[in-house]
């Protein structure tokens, strides 16, 4: 998804930008501090061309020596306090962007934390990314060297106005004649630019995209020889990127000399006409010398005053893209819930007793997923929320009409063939989606009554597709543990069969795994998984799937030990070997979504019919795999 493909209308810049104004308050002394002391150095700043008027006038009236001193002793004064004072403003006022920055960042990233799986269908990584970096960036120019030198460009060019209306008013009037065209000129380019940094950081948002996709796939772009064809599309997209730059850059290329040229006019004047008035007597050579530097005082607020609004535009382009995530609600899971479970109780510690689990009715599909085009923008602009705030759902049930009921500490198993739902009942229960029709509920409560965190709080979760982070092994098996535990680590291990594997790794269990756990086999990555669910001690278990990558050596001795450990608990495991779920307490055969058979394993066997087949198939596999 684009910026230009939102779900909600462009915010105004001005609303934009005033959102940044709460991020000001923790700084607020900081921030005073900081613009006072702009305002007193340019209050300085304006000083030392009067001292000079002062100093040159006394000196064709023939002042002594010491008076001249003095008055130079004052300017050097008034110097190294303006040079001090704006060294404190750039100290505070730099410094405070970067925190408002750092805190935009943390606000983000909590709330990225909070939406859903329909939200992320959505959105690439890419595209997040740019936001996170670039889009920060440019509002940190914003809110912090923009505001000072906006501050600065107002009260230096205000004293310097002042100045020199007390030497002429109608040099003065005569000087500024040309600045009349200024309103106009910034009005026209601001929007020009807001409009430009807009793309560009579009096209930045699409080619993060590309660089993120080929560096995550890199073992499939190489598989199927698309390294050509890859760097070709992504060369593409560079110079739709430069062509963009190119655009801004001539538009920032015609600002700045803009308004240098109308300061220039107003010199020009000030030459011609001040030199009359200055051989006519009505100014002072001082004056004369005096105003000509006031002049070229307000000559670089003007100049400044085109790159702050540069800041400006560019970073309420930027602050409506970081809005989007700010802003950003859950589509289909809403984290409502108020209710208390009760404390588990079983045969093993507190931390081990199970849950019940129960399924009435529910019916489910996936909401309308985005389509992206070859240029990488979202086509979905008639996405809309229906009336009650869910988003529009796919028109192909994954589930219709499941009910069962599992008790604390039993064990559910779900078989079915590729596609017949097994993913989607799992991803119910820990609110990866919600079902549009009927109720999942935990120990009796319906799980959208419960807080999202209380309710993950209950469950190990291994997912068919095992995610590892770019930690250590043990990080990765105690993730989610509220303080390293060594020997629930250990024992989570041995579990999942990781120990002759760890024993292997050049550190051990302190073996830092690289992306996504890229040295780690499929399997290695399953069992790591596992570990790391077991770790955790959860009430209820959920295995989707999680022993596909392994052998059916490996799956038999990790099932024996899970056997032991998940006594107590609650397990439910979708598998689509026959062989890793035959001990379960209950079967659910699943086909297109339904179940269309359940019970024990042999009372399924004595039935013959679909999960026979199931079975006959896994049976003469394993044969082929022995032979």
């Amino acid at each position: 998804m684009n910026g230009s493909d939102r779900m909600m209308p462009p915010i105004p810049a001005r609303r934009a930008l005033r959102r940044l104004l709460p991020y000001y308050h923790p700084y607020r002394w900081q921030v005073a501090c900081g613009l006072s002391s702009v305002v007193v150095a340019a209050l300085l700043a304006s000083v030392i061309p009067s001292l000079l008027q002062r100093g040159v006038d006394a000196i064709r009236a023939g002042a002594t020596s010491g008076a001249v001193m003095r008055l130079g002793g004052v300017m050097l004064l008034a110097a190294i306090a303006s040079g001090v004072l704006r060294f404190t403003m750039r100290l505070l006022l730099n410094a405070i962007s970067r925190r408002i920055e750092t805190d935009l960042r943390h606000d983000i990233f909590a709330r990225l934390s909070t939406l859903d799986a329909s939200w992320y269908a959505r959105w690439r990584t890419g595209d997040l990314m740019a936001r996170l970096t670039n889009d920060l960036s440019a509002v940190r120019m914003a809110a912090g060297p923009a505001v000072m030198y906006l501050v600065n460009t107002v009260f230096g060019g205000l004293f310097a106005m002042i100045m020199m209306v007390r030497i002429s008013p109608l040099l003065t009037a005569v000087a500024l004649l040309p600045m009349i065209g200024l309103p106009v000129l910034m009005m026209r380019l601001g929007r020009l630019v807001h409009d430009r940094f807009e793309a560009v950081q579009s096209q930045f948002s699409q080619l993060t995209t590309r660089a993120q996709e080929n560096l995550s796939g890199v073992r499939v772009v190489r598989a199927y020889r698309q390294e050509q064809a890859e760097t070709a599309r992504f060369v593409t997209l560079g110079d739709k990127y430069l062509t963009a730059n190119m655009q801004l850059a001539k538009l920032n290329g015609l600002m700045n000399p803009g308004f240098g040229l109308l300061a220039g006019l107003g010199g020009a004047v000030t030459i011609g006409v001040g030199g009359r008035l200055l051989i006519q007597g009505q100014v002072t050579v001082g004056g004369y010398v005096a105003f000509g530097i006031y002049l070229t005082q307000l000559t670089w607020p003007l100049i400044a005053l085109g790159w702050t609004t540069n800041l400006f535009q560019r970073a309420a382009a930027s602050m409506t893209r970081v809005l989007e995530l700010l802003d950003a609600v859950p589509i289909t899971v809403q984290d409502t819930g108020t209710a208390i479970l009760a404390a588990a109780v079983g045969p093993a510690a507190a931390r081990q007793g199970g849950r019940s689990v129960e399924f009435r009715h529910v019916s489910f599909r996936y909401p309308r997923p985005v389509i992206v085009s070859e240029d990488g923008a979202a086509r979905d602009a008639n996405y809309e929320h229906t009336p009650d705030g869910t988003a529009p759902a796919d028109s192909r049930w994954i589930l219709r009409d499941v009910s069962f009921r599992i008790p604390a500490g039993g064990t559910l198993a779900i078989v079915g063939t590729t596609g017949s739902g097994k993913s989607a009942l799992l991803d119910l229960i820990p609110r990866v989606f919600d079902p549009q029709e009927g109720q999942v509920l935990l120990d009796g409560i319906d799980i959208r009554e419960l807080p999202i965190g209380v309710l993950r709080a209950e469950l190990g979760y291994v997912p068919q597709e095992a995610l590892l982070f770019s930690e250590t092994v043990g990080e990765n098996i105690g993730y989610g543990l509220d303080a390293p535990d060594r020997e629930r680590l250990e024992q989570a291990a041995a579990i999942a069969q990781l120990r002759e594997t760890i024993a292997g790794l050049p550190d051990g269990v302190d073996t830092r795994l690289g992306e996504r756990g890229i040295n780690l086999s499929g399997g290695q990555k399953q069992r790591t998984a596992l570990a790391r669910a077991l770790a955790r001690g959860p009430h209820v278990v959920l295995l989707d799937d999680a022993l596909s990558a392994v052998d059916t050596h490996t799956e038999a001795a990790i099932l024996h030990e899970l056997r032991t450990a998940l006594q107590g608990r609650t397990a439910l495991i979708a598998s689509h070997r026959v062989s890793a779920v035959r001990e379960a307490d209950h079967i659910l055969v699943l086909d297109d979504g339904r179940i269309v058979e359940q019970g024990t394993h042999d009372e399924l066997v004595r039935l013959g019919a679909r999960y026979t087949q199931l079975l006959q198939r896994q049976q003469l596999l394993d044969a082929i795999e022995a032979a």
